[in-house]
């Protein structure tokens, strides 16, 4: 920060990732409002602390763990001469994974991750912190995609452990190879995931759906000729309320899958030129206004295909609205906003109708939508990214023609996030947790409720209250 510019860039860019955090902290609280109106009452207080307490765990974990692999594994991957990356910002014991004020010490290159120009140590002094929390956001949300899909018959200790695989390991792995400017995804595959239609939803839908194929469905859930029940959520107003909640946080989540302000010239630009501009997380030109658009207007294109292919049924009115988003995020840095609106209607069709399908065929019980609204939505819209893009830079390295968008990198990168990264470790360590008795809470508890060793609890402490009051009365001559 050795000049004005440098010392604003830098104040400038630290506060607007630490805005970005309460703001997509709002898409936690939204998704404990959802669930806990999406299921019944004998479980409310088993899917709250279910979804709350995987705050703490997968924090500390990704504080040990999952920064490091982001920085390490970029390079890391199946193919000839693959090999970790050397990274002093996201070790634990590392000088910048604390409370340090600048001056001397580790060197850093770069704005973002290491991508060419020299700034100094005190950028990351002061942007490691809440880049870091930002990315752990993006953790938190993974995992609560999966915590609705299992919401009324997991045990807690089952979900906290896949919480911790999806949240600090898998999709952080997923972070380096496809959403990192110089991960082999994007340098090999052309892939280009702008908003994370792929790196987090598509992951998550596919992680959510290996668990349930393990996990199996609610008691009751199908009828004996496999006919499939409706299990209304019990609140409605607390799924819509949630689900807005959801909305604003998105808006936190998209600013933080941009990079802020960088000289144009250190990414290419003409020489003599300072030409300060936003990027995307691949250090490619956008603008905030790009965002705007394109996201309120995928997610009317959502919402209007959510009422009219769902007959005006307020669950998955609001749901497709969600899927709208996810599936125009891969492309929305460079989507018109009337394409970002067309694909958000493709994307909420096509997830209400497969999870339907998928129900129907394969006696998925999926509560929330969650693989339908997250996975088959990401997965889909990394498709159409690849054709509607075809041909344009996936990354800041224009020149290179492998790094260009196409239809095929798109179709790799999907199949990657959502079954390699996504479904087969779920399944596996599923099939691990369930052979040892600890996915699935017992038939009996499930039957009368996860939450009554609270409700008894409960009881238990109002009848001595109770009691109490009674015995207080009695001595001061009030009963006889």
């Amino acid at each position: 920060m050795d000049t004005d510019i440098g010392a604003l860039t830098v104040i400038f860019t630290e506060f607007y990732y630490w805005v970005t955090i309460p703001l997509m902290f709002l898409i936690h609280v939204g998704f404990c409002m959802y669930e806990v109106g999406a299921t019944r009452r004998k479980n409310h207080m088993h899917t709250l602390m279910k979804n709350t307490m995987l705050i703490p765990l997968v924090t500390i974990t990704f504080f040990f763990f999952g920064w490091w692999i982001y920085f390490a594994f970029p390079n890391f991957g199946p193919f000839p001469g693959a090999s970790l990356t050397q990274s002093d910002n996201a070790v634990p014991w590392g000088e910048l994974m604390g409370t340090h004020l600048g001056g001397p010490g580790v060197a850093s290159q770069d704005p973002v991750m290491g991508y060419g120009v020299e700034l100094g140590n005190g950028f990351w002094a002061r942007i490691n912190g809440v880049f870091w929390a930002a990315f752990l956001l993006f953790s938190w949300t993974a995992a609560s995609i999966v915590s609705g899909a299992t919401i009324e018959r997991i045990r807690p200790s089952a979900f906290w452990i896949l919480a911790v695989v999806i949240g600090s390991f898998t999709w952080i792995i997923d972070a380096a190879w496809g959403w990192h400017p110089d991960g082999w995804m994007v340098t090999k595959l052309g892939y280009h995931d702008a908003y994370a239609s792929g790196v987090i939803h598509a992951i998550a839908g596919g992680f959510a759906l290996g668990v349930i194929c393990v996990l199996g469905p609610r008691l009751g859930k199908f009828a004996p000729d496999g006919t499939p029940r409706n299990i209304n959520p019990h609140n409605k107003w607390l799924v819509t309320i949630g689900l807005f909640m959801i909305y604003c946080g998105f808006w936190g989540f998209y600013v933080a899958c941009n990079v802020p302000i960088i000289d144009h010239q250190s990414l290419g630009g003409a020489e003599g030129v300072v030409n300060f501009t936003a990027t995307t997380i691949y250090l490619t030109p956008t603008t905030l206004s790009a965002i705007t658009f394109n996201f309120l207007m995928s997610l009317s294109g959502g919402l209007i295909m959510g009422y009219v292919v769902s007959k005006g049924e307020a669950f998955w009115t609001y749901s497709a609205g969600l899927a709208g988003v996810i599936t125009a995020s891969a492309g929305n840095d460079l989507y018109h906003p009337i394409q970002a609106m067309i694909i958000g209607a493709i994307g909420a069709y096509c997830a209400y109708k497969l999870h339907f399908w998928v129900e129907r065929k394969f006696k998925i019980d999926d509560p929330v939508g969650a693989v339908a609204v997250h996975g088959y939505a990401g997965f889909i819209g990394l498709i159409i990214c690849g054709f509607m893009l075809w041909g344009h830079p996936a990354t800041a390295a224009y020149h290179d023609p492998a790094t260009l968008i196409t239809p095929w990198g798109q179709l790799a990168g999907a199949i990657i996030m959502f079954g390699v990264l996504g479904f087969l470790p779920a399944f596996i360590v599923s099939k691990i947790l369930m052979g040892m008795g600890m996915l699935r809470v017992p038939p009996a508890v499930e039957l009368v409720g996860l939450d009554l060793s609270e409700e008894i609890a409960e009881e238990m402490d109002a009848i001595e209250v109770s009691e109490a009051d009674i015995a207080e009365a009695k001595r001061l001559g009030l009963l006889t």
